[in-house]
C-alpha cells in the first residue's frame, strides 16, 4: 500500500522542515555525519531563502530535493534528493533520509526509495543508471538498498571518518534495464 507522497516542498512544510534538519535529531548520527550541518543561523536563511522562492511562484525551490508525506496527514517524513555523479555519463546518485527514528525499522524506505528511483529515471530519460552511497556504520541504508535489488558494487576502505573512526563507502548501483528487477 503506497502511504505516502514525494513532492516538492510548500510553505507548510517549512517550520517542519526547519525543525528536522536541525543537527540535534538522530538521523544526522546515520545520514552522512562526516559532512559539516549547517548551524541554526544558517539553515534558518536557507529556510527563508526557499520561503521566498515559493513566494515568487517557483514551484520546486529544491531542484535536487523532495519532500517524502504521508497521505492522508500531509506530515513531514523526510526527504530524497539526487545530485550528477557524472553528468557526460548519464549517472546519477540519489538518496533517502526518513527523519523520525520511529519511522524506521517499519518498511516505510522501500516503497519510498523504489517510488524515488521510479520517478528520477522518469523524469531522467538521459540517464542510464542510478548509485547509491553510504557508510559501513549505516546498517539501516545497506540493508534498504540490497533489500530492493541494487548491486553492491565498490567499497571504499576507511574512506569516512565518524566520531574519529574510520569507516568503509559503500556504492550501489541499479542500470535503468534493472528497473523491473526491483523487489515487488
Amino acid at each position: 500500500m503506497d502511504i505516502f507522497d514525494i513532492r516538492n516542498i510548500e510553505i507548510r512544510d517549512l517550520d517542519s522542515y526547519f525543525y528536522w534538519k536541525k543537527s540535534c535529531h538522530e538521523h544526522n548520527e546515520l545520514n552522512g555525519p562526516y559532512y559539516k550541518r549547517d548551524n541554526d543561523e544558517d539553515l534558518r536563511i536557507n529556510i527563508e531563502n526557499i520561503r521566498k522562492k515559493l513566494k515568487n511562484g517557483i514551484t520546486s525551490p529544491m531542484d535536487d530535493k523532495r519532500v517524502i508525506v504521508f497521505k492522508d496527514s500531509d506530515k513531514l517524513v523526510g526527504e530524497v534528493n539526487w545530485y550528477w555523479k557524472s553528468r557526460e555519463t548519464y549517472w546519477m546518485e540519489i538518496g533517502i533520509v526518513i527523519f523520525d527514528k520511529f519511522n524506521w525499522g517499519k518498511g516505510y524506505g522501500i516503497n519510498i526509495l523504489k517510488k524515488w528511483i521510479d520517478m528520477v529515471f522518469d523524469e531522467h530519460p538521459e540517464i542510464i543508471r542510478i548509485g547509491l552511497s553510504t557508510w559501513s556504520g549505516n546498517f539501516g541504508m545497506i540493508k534498504l538498498a540490497e533489500k530492493i535489488g541494487m548491486t553492491r558494487e565498490a567499497v571504499y576502505r576507511k574512506a569516512r571518518i565518524v566520531n574519529g573512526e574510520y569507516y568503509d563507502s559503500i556504492s550501489y548501483g541499479l542500470l535503468r534495464e534493472e528497473l523491473v528487477k526491483l523487489a515487488k
